[in-house]
């Protein structure tokens, strides 16, 4: 049997973990400190020190309207979710059909997507653009939804390949002989059992997706359809010679802000997938 850990080591560990809660908690405290504050504050050489009174929340409302945040915020919502809800909606029906039926090709097409997953995203810039343009997608919030779905699609078949190969084919030799056809099957039967692993790659590509900046850089010019990375990179440029430090800070809580909610609500489910996807 394994020994108990010693009460040094349970105390060791319990430092280390309130350090890298520190560690990651820190930054995010002082950006909203830094919020709060005007320029005379940074100015003055202090930059680590506590917001002096009156404390400036109207930081907030003024990069909402004066920079357009409430376009970028809405564009990046509306791109980040259909593009995960495409990609695993795709990767699930790929995946399964990978992983339960023998067809000709099969080997080669699930090795193509398995390359796919080696190849940096930057090689396929300058092709993409030209395919988008092509289309008549380029500063269209469709095409770049279309490359952020093509982009996480490859891992999420990988992942749910695996999800769906440890399941047992009794379930739906059961279905079949209940009268369930392959999409009732899929979709009532071996979605929910691989829930746990779908709800981590939805998360991850929702992450990853609201992120990305240079994709959303190359593929969409027009201001209007400027996703959150985008926009605080133009509102860094715009100011040019004199930063607006509290409104910059403010731009980047409003963009942290939800990716910090799903780590807060989804942590127990990011953990039970990949713990579940390893011993798979």
């Amino acid at each position: 049997m394994l020994s108990q850990p010693s009460k040094f080591t349970k105390t060791a560990a319990q430092l280390a973990l309130v350090l890298w809660a520190l560690a990651v908690l820190y930054p995010l405290l002082w950006t909203l400190l830094s919020t709060l504050k005007d320029n005379s504050q940074f100015l003055a050489g202090r930059p680590w020190a506590l917001p002096k009174s009156p404390l400036h929340w109207e930081h907030f409302s003024y990069v909402w309207r004066t920079y357009h945040f409430n376009d970028y915020f809405l564009n990046s919502v509306y791109v980040t979710t259909v593009s995960s809800v495409l990609a695993i909606l795709l990767s699930a029906t790929t995946a399964y059909v990978f992983s339960r039926f023998e067809f000709r090709g099969r080997r080669l097409m699930y090795g193509v997507y398995m390359a796919a997953m080696m190849i940096p995203m930057i090689l396929g810039l300058v092709p993409l653009f030209f395919l988008l343009d092509d289309l008549g997608l380029i500063n269209k919030l469709t095409g770049l939804i279309i490359v952020y779905t093509a982009w996480s699609l490859p891992f999420g078949v990988f992942v749910l390949g695996g999800f769906f190969r440890s399941l047992p084919k009794e379930l739906e030799e059961a279905a079949y002989v209940d009268g369930s056809g392959y999409f009732r099957t899929l979709f009532q039967i071996m979605i929910p059992m691989a829930r746990s692993g779908i709800v981590s790659i939805a998360i991850m590509n929702a992450l990853n997706n609201w992120n990305e900046y240079v994709m959303g850089t190359i593929f969409v010019n027009d201001p209007s359809k400027y996703t959150l990375p985008v926009g605080i990179s133009i509102m860094q440029a715009e100011m040019q010679y004199r930063v607006e430090w509290g409104p910059l800070f403010a731009g980047l809580l409003i963009s942290m802000v939800p990716v910090v909610f799903v780590y807060i609500f989804f942590q127990r489910r990011i953990a039970e997938g990949i713990i579940a996807g390893a011993i798979k």
